[in-house]
This record gives structure tokens, C-alpha cells and sequence, in this order.
């Protein structure tokens, strides 16, 4: 299948690490002018560095803005007036004791995980039907549906983001713009490896560690591994095609089998 992305002009909301930065160099190898993402304005230019000499000749964009607030918004706007495909990956997230966890905490999530998500299809969402073509995707996580009791404020905020997905897909029906969730499973990044050990014996090797964590805590992965994030970046650009035409409203699960079921 050969994906071709030139024209288009994406916006990968946190990637300047993780999961969002494969997603970003996956979509700029596809030929997809790619807008980077991130708080500070150092980091997003030392990650359009570092992605253009993985990719050489890529169209980046430097967007060093706090997408969790209107006025981020409207700066990452004035940067990409006109954005075809948003992937909203920022999204923090802990362990918590579910019974001590503030409820500013809780706040905390719901505003960054899912709030932020939901400006930016507010702003861009109008100017893709009005084109006729658009694409985004939430990424959400398979605490969405398998909720982890040391992370229910994680998960409630992915759940979130499922029907706030799927209700934008039904605003944006008939016009050439789908929208969906990429549900991710456990998958190897920096904050995942520093997660991992808050909950095995933090003198364990990584691989040691990792095995540990899969076993303990997520038994239920048939990949029985993390999923790299270039596994996650391959959905994200699929979807972000024209081949993935057909595709709105869904919950894509690229979660290793963890989720036990045969629907999303």
C-alpha cells in the first residue's frame, strides 16, 4: 500500500517525545507537511532537528504552544491556519490511589486528556468539511476500557475521549472528514519505562522490568511485550490517508490483543 500525504498539512498535538513523535516523523515520511508540538519552545526545535535528519527534506513546522488552553489554540492557529489531518496525542498520565487522589487531580486529567482535544476539533474541525477532506484522531489508551485500579482518573479521561470521538464523527458526517480514536496499548516510551518501575523492583534490568511489569500487571497482552511506538505511528498514518476513507467513528485498537474482546 503506498500511503502519499503530500498536500496535506497535519498538526501531532505532544510530540516532541513518545508515541506523538514517531507519529510525526510517520506522517512526514508519508509527505505530509507536519506541524511539531510541544510547551517549550527548545524542546519542539531540537525535536524538528532531530526528525528532519530522520526524515530528510520533511516539512516540519515549529508549534511551541500549550494546547490545554484557548490561547495555545489560537497560537497553534496562527502557525497552521489550515490544518487536514489532527492528531491529538497529549495526554499525561500516573498511578493513584484512587481513595487519596484530589479532585483537582482528577480536574487536572479531564482538562488535558480530553478538554485539549476537544479545542482543537472545535477550531479546525470547520475548515476541514468546509474543504471537503479532513482527518483526526484522539489517541486514547486501553485504560479506555480496561480501567487499571491504580489509574481509574487516567482511564476515565480515555473513556472520555472515545465518545467525544465518536460524537464528533457523527458532526462531521457526509463531508469527507473522519474522525476516530487509535486505542494504544502498553507501549515503550520514556514515561512508560519510568511507570514501569514505580510498580516492579526498580533494580531489575529493563528487560527484566518490562517482562515483570507485562506479567504482573497487564497478564491480559497476547503480544506479551510493549508495543513500540512506530507500531501506533503506523495506524495513525493509515488513518490518515485516503485509503482509510471509509473508517469514521471507530475505536482502532492497535493494543497488542490486551483489550479481551473481538470488538473495539
Amino acid at each position: 500500500m503506498q500511503i502519499d500525504l503530500k498536500g496535506r498539512t497535519a498538526l501531532v498535538t505532544g510530540s516532541t517525545q513518545g508515541i506523538g513523535a514517531a507519529i510525526a516523523v510517520g506522517l512526514a515520511r508519508a509527505g505530509a507537511r507536519v506541524g511539531v508540538n510541544g510547551r517549550s519552545r527548545d524542546r519542539v526545535e531540537r525535536g524538528v532537528a532531530e526528525f528532519s535528519s530522520r526524515v530528510p527534506g520533511a516539512d516540519l513546522v515549529p508549534v511551541a504552544a500549550d494546547v490545554t488552553t484557548e490561547e495555545g489554540v489560537e497560537q497553534v492557529a496562527a502557525l497552521l491556519p489550515e490544518v487536514d489531518i489532527l492528531v491529538n496525542n497529549l495526554g499525561i498520565f500516573g498511578s493513584a490511589d484512587p481513595l487519596e487522589i484530589s479532585v483537582e487531580e482528577w480536574r487536572r486529567y479531564f482538562d488535558v486528556n480530553v478538554l485539549s482535544a476537544v479545542r482543537l476539533i472545535r477550531r479546525f474541525l470547520p475548515g476541514m468539511t468546509e474543504r471537503g477532506w479532513g482527518r483526526v484522531q484522539n489517541i486514547a489508551s486501553d485504560s479506555a476500557i480496561v480501567t487499571p485500579a491504580e489509574m481509574i482518573h487516567y482511564g476515565m479521561s480515555k473513556t472520555a475521549l472515545l465518545a467525544v470521538s465518536r460524537g464528533f464523527a457523527k458532526q462531521a458526517a457526509g463531508t469527507g472528514v473522519t474522525v476516530n480514536s487509535v486505542i494504544a496499548g502498553p507501549t515503550h516510551t520514556g514515561g512508560v519505562e519510568d511507570f514501569v518501575y514505580e510498580l516492579v523492583d526498580k533494580d531489575l534490568p529493563w528487560d527484566q522490568a518490562q517482562r515483570a511489569f507485562m506479567r504482573e500487571y497487564r497478564p491480559q497482552s497476547l503480544l506479551q511485550r510493549l508495543i513500540e511506538p512506530e507500531e501506533i505511528a503506523n495506524m495513525v498514518v493509515y488513518l490518515s490517508s485516503d485509503q482509510a476513507s471509509a473508517t469514521t467513528g471507530g475505536a482502532v485498537r492497535v493494543d497488542g490483543g490486551y483489550v479481551d474482546s473481538i470488538l473495539p
